[in-house]
């Protein structure tokens, strides 16, 4: 039976939590009373307005790099330290926010070149058009 930490169950209700531990919480919530109470004093802790470091670290989302970071980390513009960090940050903290935000980028990245594509075909044709 896998432990959680107070910041794990933290996350699985701000639903950052990786897919597969939150699969192995709610898993455990079903036959463990006594951690569905210690997730009721977590989550009411949480709403009561106590100000921890942690606390405002994670609501701040203090350590996720900013879209703009991300997009350049896209481009392989940034230099190897800051592109290290958002590596780690991406693939090792896994934070969900920005998994979805580099996703974002990625996807509009796509269609931007698919637009392009899409008007270079238009006006290699359009010559034909007329004819």
């Amino acid at each position: 039976m896998p432990d959680f930490t107070d910041a794990e169950l933290v996350a699985f209700l701000d639903e950052a939590l990786s897919d597969e531990r939150a699969t192995e919480l709610e898993q455990q919530l079903r036959d463990d009373a006594e951690l569905r109470e210690r997730l009721i004093a977590v989550r009411g802790r949480e709403t009561a307005g106590l100000h921890t470091l942690g606390a405002i670290w994670r609501r701040g989302r203090l350590s996720c790099p900013s879209r703009e970071d991300l997009g350049q980390y896209l481009l392989e513009t940034l230099p190897e330290e800051q592109s290290g960090y958002i590596r780690f940050h991406l693939e090792t903290v896994q934070c969900r926010y920005c998994q979805a935000n580099l996703a974002d980028l990625i996807a509009a990245s796509d269609a931007d070149r698919s637009l392009v594509r899409r008007r270079k075909y238009f006006q290699t044709s359009a010559g034909y058009l007329n004819q």
